[in-house]
């Protein structure tokens, strides 16, 4: 059983009127957030550290890569600010996918915490933009810089792959299917 409890309703589609572009893609990247927490709903520590048969992926993995996903991209990439632990002192050169492979120590409470946590950071960032023009001011590896509007799309792609593998997991802990 759970050691959890139900967190938030059934997302709803996103965009069903038109609005501006950044409220477009703000409900598609909160869509794909909430269905991702979702899928993690509910489950114990050894659920979200279930695997497949073909794959060392697991739901709690897939939390805790896209809580340094947004991190990275939003927080650190587009605002300039420096990492946040747990990434920052993180092991990567030992570990390249230490955030995949340690999420099964972690508790549901915290990956879910941490996942939201970021979130919110992300959403805070997005809201204080002037524009989906404004420039990323960090530029780590020196492949930047870029704008906020490209920034969402790829979180909106990295989403949408991530969620596809969360439904392939959730089905196999326990028959649960949809979004």
């Amino acid at each position: 059983m759970s050691d959890l409890t139900p967190r938030r309703p059934e997302p709803a589609d996103p965009v069903k009127a038109p609005g501006s572009e950044r409220q477009v893609l703000t409900e598609f990247l909160d869509y794909y957030r909430d269905v991702l927490a979702r899928k993690a709903e509910g489950l114990g520590s050894a659920d979200l550290a279930r695997t497949t048969s073909s794959s060392n992926l697991t739901l709690g993995g897939l939390m805790k890569h896209m809580a340094l996903v947004e991190d990275h991209w939003f927080d650190h990439r587009f605002m300039g600010s420096p990492e946040r632990e747990p990434w920052a002192s993180a092991p990567w050169e030992d570990d390249p996918d230490w955030e995949l492979t340690t999420a099964a120590h972690d508790s549901p409470a915290w990956l879910l915490a941490t996942f939201d946590e970021t979130c919110e950071r992300s959403r805070r960032i997005i809201d204080a933009a002037p524009s989906m023009d404004t420039m990323s001011v960090g530029d780590p590896g020196g492949r930047g810089p870029w704008n906020l509007r490209w920034i969402m799309v790829h979180m909106i792609e990295e989403y949408a792959r991530h969620v596809g593998h969360a439904d392939l997991l959730r089905e196999a802990i326990d028959d649960e299917v949809g979004d």
